[in-house]
């Protein structure tokens, strides 16, 4: 549960209990009766508004806890229902007529109550803007985790980029070294060949001179 569901939650139970002690305290009669039911009725409303505001914040639950909250909304609504049914019942007893009695009484005291009128509706109002408080906080909330989501897949997007940058760099100093070896190695193999030409004249001098030499000795004997 919300710490928001929470209080709502804790202000509704305070409020049934204040209308629950004040309804088995009615005045017996008179204007003074009069008075307390008004005030009553004054926090039967509150109670009605409390209940439409847990009712908003439940909906923006998840679906799979919401079901469970609302069931607990429904036996609150119920509850207070059932109070509403009591101060009416009470209020026809002692007024000796029928069902009109509760409404008549209301209509004479809203009548002349204008302050309490006033009040009900600034209570309105300042309800519907602590919602729309809370919406445009829900809302906040949400965007700034986004961000904060986008931020650390940016984060992770740019480390990767870092260790594919590295192992480039690695390739590339590789190759680089690859690219030495071969020059290193073409220089070897060339002064090889370059030998092996050399041996190969002195190899073919040599013989020559010993052809000659061969020729000239059998040339002398004749």
């Amino acid at each position: 549960m919300s710490d928001l569901l929470s209080s709502y939650s804790s202000d509704l139970s305070t409020l049934v209990s204040s209308v629950r002690s004040k309804v088995d305290s009615l005045p017996a009669g008179g204007e003074p009766r009069k008075a307390s039911l008004r005030r009553l009725d004054m926090e039967l409303e509150e109670c009605g508004e409390i209940l439409s505001q847990m009712e908003l914040e439940i909906s923006s639950f998840p679906q799979s806890v919401r079901s469970r909250y609302m069931v607990e909304l429904r036996g609150q609504k119920g509850e207070v229902e059932a109070l509403k049914r009591e101060v009416k019942s009470a209020f026809n007893a002692t007024s000796g007529g029928g069902g009109g009695g509760y409404n008549v009484a209301l209509e004479e005291g809203n009548g002349g109550d204008l302050e309490a009128q006033s009040t009900r509706s600034q209570r309105e109002r300042l309800l519907q803007g602590t919602a729309t408080l809370e919406d445009g906080t829900r809302r906040l909330e949400e965007s700034q985790r986004l961000a904060l989501e986008t931020e650390d897949m940016g984060a992770d997007i740019l480390r990767d980029l870092r260790g594919q940058r590295e192992q480039i760099e690695h390739s590339r100093d590789t190759l680089r070294q690859a690219d030495a070896n071969i020059d290193r190695s073409s220089r070897t193999l060339s002064k090889m060949i370059r030998r092996a030409k050399q041996q190969k004249l002195v190899t073919m001098g040599i013989v020559t001179v010993l052809v000659l030499l061969i020729l000239l000795i059998l040339y002398s004997k004749f």
